[in-house]
């Protein structure tokens, strides 16, 4: 074996994470968590406008390709996601440039929004987070026209990878402010009936989001 050349198992030992009391963004991962049981208490419409913004809100009013920048990535900031919302009274659009959420349907869909086998489990969450993808914004793009916006199977990775971005500043924002999140498969084509979806949309999962369920002690 030549001298310069490692063993095969050699790697490199990492110092432990500095946990700086004052970093605050440290905190937050530390905290980041999925709970499942959440209480039914509603959020105030000052939270769950800061969570919508925190999702997926417009963070600045010009990003990439002239279009406004949103607190979560997109592929040539197509902005493919949309968030509905579904709350006890009804279902909304969620609206990032105007921050208001534009009413869809009324009546409460929650339940919907959980696979069938865990309606039992979640069903209280007093808010619903639907993700649905837009087709049509990928292949009519305000950036870049790359050849894959076009691919079908290079679309559903953008859009899964743009849902994730989204959801994980759910998680963030639920540890930062004592809430409980849970990102979750939902029943995609009553959903997709129920909101009214057109054939370039389609509804891919759902996030539960509310206040942990209190425990004992």
């Amino acid at each position: 074996m030549m001298a310069d050349m490692a063993p095969a198992d050699a790697g490199l030992q990492l110092p432990a994470p500095t946990r700086d009391s004052d970093d605050l963004l440290f905190a937050v991962f530390e905290r980041r968590k999925t709970t499942r049981d959440i209480r039914p208490t509603p959020l105030s419409m000052q939270q769950l406008s800061n969570l919508l913004w925190a999702a997926f809100g417009v963070n600045r009013k010009v990003g990439p390709f002239g279009a406004p920048g949103r607190t979560a990535s997109s592929a040539s900031n197509s902005q493919e996601i949309d968030l509905y919302v579904a709350l006890a009274d009804g279902t909304y659009l969620y609206d990032a440039a105007t921050c208001r959420l534009a009413s869809v349907t009324e009546g409460d869909l929650r339940a919907l929004a959980l696979t069938p086998g865990e309606r039992d489990v979640t069903a209280a969450a007093p808010v619903q987070l639907i993700y649905v993808v837009d087709i049509h914004r990928l292949t009519h793009t305000v950036g870049f026209e790359e050849p894959g916006l076009h691919d079908p199977e290079v679309q559903k990775s953008y859009y899964y990878v743009a849902t994730g971005l989204i959801a994980q500043n759910v998680y963030l924002f639920a540890a930062a402010h004592g809430l409980a999140a849970w990102f979750h498969n939902c029943d995609r084509a009553g959903l997709a009936k129920r909101l009214g979806l057109n054939t370039g949309q389609r509804v891919l999962f759902a996030q539960s989001v509310g206040y942990p369920a209190l425990t004992g002690g």
